[in-house]
């Protein structure tokens, strides 16, 4: 005697919904249109077990009495009661998609559009202090002759005679346990149960046109090389006048002459004489705000920098500015003539600077401090 517990893969205490699952499976499995024709007994005997399991007063009886207490009332014959069909062991195997699910309706012929990358170049000051500007960039847009109806002007869609409006067609096939129906898209519309008879001149049907647009956009202050601004809906036009993409703006920053960016601070060079380091002097910066009044003080080292506060890049979310840091070079003159090597040289006695010693290269900060405070 088969027992329908071991059937279908369950335990005798198992609830409905783990008897229809275990169902599912194992029908997805053995049916003979996908096991092949050898699966046929096994598939029978998987009905009658979930038939007779899934009706509570039918499996009291099997519980009872076995299968001779239902006085043959599963049969081969399928599913009977509250047992779903084929039409649900498909629905599970392809997601209620494909031909096999029932329709949910015509499908709507306006999609989405694609999203879009554009490149934009930026200057430093745009980055600095935000910009608005106007790109260009190719796309698609609402078909100006039709509206996006894809019609011609006058006309418009009409119902599909083939499926009648519904975007599928039912085909009913004759299996095992009974006709098993099918719902496949309409080929004659496409699944969208309309026919444009007329479709738009301009746009061929599609009910939008590529053309080449100028839009006017913001550059936050702050932005970086890289950064990408999403500018919702201003994308390509989907099909049939359907909903815009997005546009997404990249920033390229363009490389500035003087200043080079380092997150939100701002760094240049200058070179200062030999005499000038030792002395001193104060000289106007062309900085992004304008001219802007840097004091060297004197005995400046190479590599010493000037901080100017919050003359950098704009903070992009939390606001302020960055600072713009000055890298002073000491330029040591190659050649010199005769009466400048006499006064370098007289400098020199003077400051005891005639001789060459060896120096770790590895000294803290704090060691070169000393160093310095100390004379050494």
């Amino acid at each position: 005697m088969n027992d329908y517990y071991e059937i279908l893969g369950v335990s005798h205490d198992a609830n409905q919904d783990e008897i229809k699952k275990a169902y599912r499976k194992k029908a997805r499995l053995l049916h003979p249109d996908y096991a092949g024709p050898e699966s046929e007994d096994a598939f029978k005997d998987l009905s009658v077990a979930y038939e007779t399991l899934s009706d509570p007063q039918k499996r009291q009886m099997y519980d009872i009495g076995g299968p001779d207490a239902l006085h043959g009332g599963g049969g081969a014959g399928g599913a009977g009661g509250d047992a779903f069909g084929f039409a649900d062991i498909f629905e599970s195997m392809f997601g209620g998609g494909g031909g096999f699910a029932s329709s949910s309706g015509p499908v709507p012929r306006a999609r989405r559009g694609q999203d879009q990358l554009l490149a934009v170049e930026a200057t430093l000051e745009e980055e600095t202090f935000g910009a608005k500007k106007d790109i260009s960039l190719d796309s698609f847009v609402v078909c100006a002759r039709c509206g996006g109806s894809c019609c011609e002007p006058g006309t418009h869609p009409t119902t599909c005679p083939t499926c009648g409006g519904t975007g599928s067609v039912t085909r009913i096939q004759r299996s095992l346990l009974g006709n098993v129906r099918t719902q496949t898209p309409c080929q004659a519309c496409q699944g969208h149960g309309t026919i444009i008879s007329d479709p738009c001149h301009d746009c061929s049907g599609e009910g939008r046109t590529r053309t080449r647009r100028t839009l006017s956009v913001d550059i936050p202050v702050g932005v970086d090389n890289g950064t990408r601004i999403r500018l919702s809906g201003r994308g390509e036009v989907g099909p049939a006048g359907g909903p815009a993409g997005d546009l997404y703006l990249e920033i390229h920053e363009k490389k500035h002459p003087i200043f080079t960016r380092r997150g939100d601070d701002l760094h240049t060079w200058i070179s200062v004489p030999m005499s000038t380091a030792a002395l001193g002097t104060v000289f106007q910066l062309q900085t992004l705000d304008g001219a802007r009044e840097v004091t060297i003080n004197a005995g400046v080292q190479p590599q010493d920098e000037v901080v100017l506060n919050d003359l950098g890049v704009g903070h992009l979310q939390r606001g302020g500015r960055g600072d713009l840091h000055v890298h002073v070079d000491v330029e040591i003159p190659r050649k010199l003539d005769q009466r400048s090597r006499e006064l370098l040289e007289e400098l020199a006695s003077i400051r005891g600077e005639t001789r060459v010693e060896p120096r770790r290269g590895d000294q803290s900060m704090f060691e070169r401090l000393r160093d310095k405070l100390t004379g050494q």
